[in-house]
């Protein structure tokens, strides 16, 4: 959940705000957060706080809008989230996911982008309006129906004007990535990351965007929000989750409604009602602006201006809530499901910026950390559960504190939640240690220095202040506050709080009685005019952008080397931006070459040496704010460390020694076989690890692959765990090379030269595994599971990989098969609506010996599935030929590699991806000239090479009662698939059917 590095409070170096929080008016000391108000070049005030690592100028303009701008070069791109203070908490008690719904047709466009002629467009959506209002008003099923497909006829009329998901193709042709929006309880937020060049368009796109609403294509968006509905059915988690809400919220919004919504809401929308909300909450001062990256202040505040200020503010009166009455006993609730169990337990809290936050937010790191929680060491290091830890959450009025956990084999939930309990009892004595604290403190903050390096985690965090009307030095200075809070607070606050006052609620494995089932309405499909473009669209591509060019890595001068004594090639690149390392000791040797080293190493975590325990262990490189691991792949085995500079010498010092010095517990080896036995259980209860595991692995390569070349578990219980330290122990013995990435370099060497002792003679690596894929073509995977929705894939195997096709199939991706403006989007989700996810992706093997492939994905409701199949079907036989489409899709991905940088460690890590890949160099520069000189034309031919009359084994999940077998016999010969065989897994003696 959390991975966070702590270091000692003395050994703290960073450049942080160490400090008393302070208002304006403070006396001028040289580490003091305060407000200092300015007025820029061109005029526009702003405020920006002392000592604040983000750099934030925070602008009001006269309107009201608020906006966040904050400067980060490292790549040039920008950050950009559009905020709204407004979500599923203020929907209608008879209109739920109103909020959220109302987020989807904001991508639709207005009367300037995504249509023909809106004079006569809007006539018919003026119909449609109405028409809904009657299908909401009407209790007769039979009338509603004939009112329905009225709405279906009309909204066929109407689609000769529209132009489906020209707001996607606008941002994708700036080259834009991880377009998206999303909705929560008090916020709605839309998201792009553009390339700083590209900001004068953005702009111009984002104030049209939000200059009005209109609802077309209303009614095929709203049966993909029907199908996401589906999906969230199908999460247990999610299920369990909401159970949750209702304990904790009775009364508030937080508890008593949803989201994604009621289905009954869903199937009765109004599109007044939406207008309604869209007028009372996208108003300026009610909404921010956020954008973090490569740009320059005065000039950017000037053209958000010019963009937004013309914007007319409104008073903005959010509801408010009667207060919840106190918990005082535990509420029990259960939800049930077909994953495996599982148990949430949670504490209602004060809302965020209380002081209630602060004390809540250092006691769930006290309980869980990753690393040296009690939690962390009394609960998992111990394995007294399957796994457990805990979370927090705070929103405007109210938040909570989670405590959750996974039993063992023979355990019961309640066994879990009485452990977690105990462990918060812990806290109420005063049974933790009297650093942790201290540690605590530092781990977030070098977690925010990690964090304010990234643009994207900054302008998130301007995001949380802004949607819950929080002052940014407040944030700032939350820490500090922390830091005074002493540990008898600390069991103060605990025995005060943590009582009888809980929620919790099983997950039972078991069918879900509350399951709503949809039919389809029969959608006719409408019209997608994607070779059509409205007059704003034509009006954009006119702005010129300034050039961005490329920038390539030259990978033999960027990533350095040095000798070491041992011998063993030491390869770096300097952390020029802080204190911070990272030291990885690679070993080209993974569970492909000894499948025992996959077990080893997990094994490995779970023991101490012949000093120290396995949790004083951990406890003494928390200290260090040292993070370590021993993590083996397929290919690879790397012992790693990170952390402050500082301390690596340290660090490194006791890792060796654990690595040495390890000693086997054959209690802990017992517990470590129950885990990974019961982990094997659960497993076969995810449906996402059923279809994009078992089946996809089977697909490519039937009964001998690596996920089936595995040990049973009777034959792990007869491995003698000295064999599994000593195989780790024994890496030492074989070849190896060294990556660090920080400052110091002859420093880092010298503790390496040090600390790292090996033989002058180091072996070769044992021989690979060499798995065989196998042909696709006429086999239909089926596994039977307990769902609302399902799930597809279609699976073809190409040609060996050869880098001569990365360039075509990046296009290919981009017009096709990504995104939400791609081919396969339009047709099976904007036009036939016969899918909330579906996609199609020509994937390149990362590895020179091994295939391409080719991926088709639907996820839709079983009564959809045939026609989905036939459309899906239809595309990748026959790609359908639009120019300008393809002239957008080839721009965007010229930008986006225009805009990509490779920086920090990730110069080496990339380098490693190319080279099993048979390429020494950037090949961005190859794939970059490639597609600029790329036609349609071209398109066509690698579509017709590749993808066209391609042999599928098609992979389903779903419900056996539900989805049609027949029509998915035409795909090939069906195998319903034993999970257990699917994994090689044994069956346990009361799974086998007699």
């Amino acid at each position: 959940m959390r991975i966070l590095n702590t270091i000692l409070f003395a050994l703290l170096t960073i450049s942080l705000s160490n400090c008393k929080k302070s208002s304006a008016n403070t006396t001028n000391d040289e580490n003091e957060i305060k407000v200092v108000k300015q007025t820029d070049a061109a005029g526009f005030n702003y405020e920006t706080i002392t000592n604040d690592p983000t750099g934030l100028r925070l602008y009001t303009l006269e309107n009201g809008l608020k906006v966040y701008l904050a400067k980060n070069e490292e790549e040039p791109k920008i950050q950009t989230l559009v905020a709204v203070r407004a979500g599923s908490t203020y929907d209608p008690a008879d209109n739920t996911g109103l909020a959220h719904y109302l987020e989807h047709m904001v991508f639709k466009g207005t009367d300037e982008i995504g249509t023909l002629d809106f004079e006569k467009e809007n006539t018919f959506i003026k119909q449609i309006s109405d028409l809904y209002e009657q299908h909401k008003a009407e209790s007769n099923p039979d009338i509603k129906k004939e009112i329905y497909k009225k709405i279906d006829e009309v909204s066929q009329e109407a689609s000769q004007y529209s132009i489906a998901n020209e707001y996607d193709k606008l941002v994708n042709s700036l080259g834009a990535e991880g377009t998206n929006a999303f909705t929560s309880s008090e916020q709605t937020v839309y998201v792009n990351k553009i390339p700083s060049n590209e900001l004068d368009k953005w702009l111009s796109i984002e104030s049209e965007r939000f200059s009005q609403l209109v609802l077309r294509l209303f009614h095929t968006e709203l049966e993909a929000v029907y199908e996401e509905f589906n999906r969230g059915q199908d999460s247990d988690r999610r299920k369990q989750y909401y159970a949750v809400l209702e304990g904790l919220y009775p009364n508030h919004p937080y508890g008593t409604q949803t989201t994604i919504g009621k289905s009954e809401h869903l199937k009765n929308p109004s599109m007044e009602a939406i207008h309604a909300y869209f007028d009372k909450y996208y108003v300026p001062n009610n909404m921010a602006i956020i954008l973090v990256g490569d740009l320059d202040f005065e000039n950017t505040i000037k053209k958000v201006d010019d963009a937004f200020g013309g914007y007319k503010s409104k008073e903005v009166t959010h509801p408010t809530f009667p207060k919840e009455p106190a918990i005082t006993a535990p509420i029990k609730k259960e939800v049930y499901g077909p994953t495996a169990e599982s148990i949430y337990i949670a504490f209602r809290t004060d809302g965020f910026g209380s002081e209630e936050e602060k004390m809540v937010t250092l006691i769930d790191n006290i309980l869980a950390n990753s690393q040296a929680g009690l939690i962390d060491l009394n609960l998992n290091q111990k394995q007294l559960v399957q796994s457990a830890s805990s979370f927090t959450n705070f929103d405007k009025d109210y938040g909570f504190h989670l405590l959750y956990g996974t039993p063992k084999t023979g355990q019961t939930l309640d066994e879990v939640r009485d452990l977690l309990l105990n462990e918060i009892e812990k806290i109420k004595k005063g049974e933790f240690d009297d650093w942790l604290i201290d540690a605590i403190i530092n781990d977030f903050k070098l977690s925010r220095v990690r964090q304010f390096e990234n643009a994207s985690a900054t302008a998130y965090e301007y995001l949380d202040a802004f949607v819950h009307f929080a002052d940014w030095q407040d944030r700032l200075a939350l820490l500090d506050d922390m830091k005074k809070i002493t540990k008898q607070e600390v069991i103060d606050f605990a025995n005060k709080h943590y009582k009888n006052n809980y929620v919790e609620v099983h997950k039972i494995k078991g069918e879900d009685s509350k399951i709503v089932k949809v039919e389809n309405p029969g959608i006719t499909p409408v019209q997608l005019n994607r070779d059509k473009e409205s007059n704003f669209l034509q009006k954009i591509k006119k702005i010129e952008s300034p050039s961005l060019q490329p920038k390539y890595v030259d990978y033999k001068t960027a990533i350095r080397s040095t000798d070491t004594k041992s011998g063993i090639p030491f390869s770096y690149i300097e952390n020029v931006n802080n204190d911070l390392f990272e030291l990885n000791i690679i070993f080209d040797l993974g569970f492909d070459h000894d499948k025992q080293l996959g077990i080893a190493s997990g094994y490995f975590d779970y023991l101490g040496t012949d000093q120290l325990s396995p949790e004083d262990l951990k406890k003494e490189f928390y200290k260090l704010g040292i993070s370590y691991g021993i993590n083996s792949s397929a290919d690879k085995t790397i012992v790693n460390i990170s952390g402050l500079k500082e301390n690596l010498d340290k660090g490194l010092e006791l890792l060796e020694n654990f690595w040495k010095n390890a000693v086997p517990d054959q209690e802990a080896y017992i517990k470590y076989v129950e885990q990974i036995a019961k982990g094997r259980e659960d497993g076969k209860t995810q449906k996402g690890n059923i279809l994009w595991n078992g089946l996809l692995n089977y697909g490519k390569y039937g009964e001998n692959s690596s996920l089936r070349n595995i040990y049973t578990i009777d034959e792990l219980k007869n491995i003698n765990p000295q064999e599994l330290v000593d195989k780790i122990k024994n890496l030492n013995n074989f070849k190896q090379r060294t990556f660090y990435y920080g400052k110091d370099i002859e420093a880092a060497v010298g503790s390496f030269d040090t600390h790292h002792i090996v033989n002058s003679d180091l072996q070769d690596y044992p021989e690979k595994i060499d798995y065989v894929e196998k042909e696709t073509g006429g086999n239909v995977y089926f596994v039977d599971y307990d769902m609302v929705q399902s799930e597809m894939l279609f699976l073809a195997k190409g040609s060996l990989f050869d880098p001569n096709k990365m360039a075509a199939s990046s296009l290919f991706n981009t017009y096709f098969g990504s995104g939400l403006s791609s081919i396969v989007f339009q047709e099976i989700r904007e036009s036939k609506s016969l899918a909330y996810s579906a996609f199609s992706q020509y994937s390149t093997s990362r590895d020179k010996e091994k295939s391409n492939y080719l991926y088709a994905y639907i996820g839709t409701q079983a009564n959809k599935m045939p026609q989905a199949v036939d459309a899906m079907m239809d595309l990748m036989t026959n790609m359908p030929e639009a120019e300008e489409q393809f002239n957008q899709a080839k721009e965007a991905t010229l930008k986006k590699i225009a805009a990509d940088r490779i920086t920090k460690s990730n110069i080496f890590w990339s380098y490693e991806n190319l080279k099993k890949r048979g390429i020494d160099q950037d090949n961005r520069k190859e794939m970059y000239e490639t597609i600029k000189n790329m036609t349609l034309e071209d398109l066509k031919t690698f579509f017709n090479e590749n993808i066209k009359g391609e042999n599928y084994n098609v992979l389903v999940i779903g419900n056996k009662k539900d989805v049609d077998l027949k029509a998915l016999s035409k795909l090939g010969v069906i195998q319903e698939m034993d999970i257990d065989y699917l994994f090689n897994y044994e069956k346990k003696k009361e799974d086998i059917k007699l």
